[in-house]
């Protein structure tokens, strides 16, 4: 098994770099570009739900993410030592979100399951919150595409 983990400051603009880290290390598996942009979406969704609601965009806290592979799978872990989420199951509801007045779409939730084979959200308030995602890797060498 191959793995990376990173830790970054809860800063808006490590968003982009946490989606860069992430597609880099697949690189080398030569992916489809959808596979890419799917994981780079839910890494996206994970990251900015830590900075905006789990540390509620304060830039001096630390998102760490893993992410690691094997023959099958691809799997991540996006975690935070925020605030928790009150009522996961609301919260995960498509739609629901808590900063509406910041242009929110409450997508978040539902886009990270659909991009992934399992899904999976720990939270406990005043602890903080890990994303655990796992994806099958398209193993098929002759669909795959550079990235």
């Amino acid at each position: 098994m191959n793995s990376v983990k990173l830790e970054f400051v809860s800063n808006l603009e490590n968003i982009s770099f946490a989606r860069s880290a992430g597609a880099a290390f697949l690189h080398q598996l030569n992916p489809t570009i959808s596979f890419i942009q799917e994981i780079k979406t839910v890494i996206s969704e994970a990251v900015t739900n830590a900075i905006i609601h789990g540390y509620q965009s304060e830039a001096d806290k630390i998102v760490t993410m893993e992410l690691k592979y094997d023959d099958l799978y691809l799997y991540i872990e996006i975690k935070d030592q925020g605030v928790g989420i009150p009522n996961l199951e609301e919260a995960k509801m498509p739609l629901y979100t808590t900063r509406a007045n910041d242009e929110r779409s409450g997508l978040g939730f539902t886009i990270m399951e659909v991009f992934s084979d399992l899904f999976d959200c720990e939270t406990e308030v005043g602890i903080g919150t890990t994303i655990r995602l796992q994806k099958k890797l398209p193993i098929d060498a002759e669909e795959s595409e550079v990235a």
